[in-house]
């Protein structure tokens, strides 16, 4: 068995797409996983299965777009491979919650820096399939814009590090 996380997007932020988290752990309960747990009601499922990363995705798809009744798309990670997320940190001197990686379907392109708009001191490096982000003085206030992240899901590196620990914890 292999320890996943599945990150949703767009789930209980901002009144929108409101799912309690015991109907997720139930979604994730049928779709067959087992050690099925939450992390924060933002969208974080933990569980653990041998079935590849692509029929994670579909079996969570299907049970999530008969409860909306439409696609929320979701971002699915080994243990390892948030953990190497987690140790990876290209701005250990930002705060945690200033600090975040946006988790994508596939790699950045080489060239999506060239499409950033409206940047004003955020460092921003690429990833495997993510992107991270520093936002030096604060996300609220950032008017930054990356195309290349617009279908991915942001956390912050508070939550990747907590979600390394809960799945090293679990091993």
């Amino acid at each position: 068995m292999t320890a996943y996380v599945a990150l949703l997007r767009a789930v209980n932020v901002s009144g929108t797409g409101k799912l309690p988290m015991a109907e997720l752990r139930r979604m994730g309960e049928a779709c067959g996983f087992s050690a099925v747990r939450t992390h924060i009601a933002s969208g974080n499922l933990l569980l653990d299965s041998d079935l590849p990363e692509a029929e994670i995705v579909a079996r969570l798809e299907q049970q999530l777009d008969g409860f909306f009744g439409r696609r929320v798309p979701l971002f699915v990670r080994s243990a390892a491979e948030i953990c190497a997320i987690a140790d990876s940190n290209p701005f250990p001197d930002e705060p945690g919650n200033r600090n975040l990686v946006i988790f994508l379907a596939d790699p950045p392109p080489p060239d999506f820096m060239a499409a950033v708009r409206f940047h004003n001191g955020e460092r921003i490096a690429p990833g495997t399939r993510e992107i991270s982000v520093a936002y030096g003085d604060g996300i609220a206030t950032s008017k930054l814009v990356i195309p290349a992240a617009k279908a991915g899901t942001a956390r912050n590196r508070n939550t990747v590090a907590r979600l390394a620990a809960l799945l090293e914890e679990h091993a």
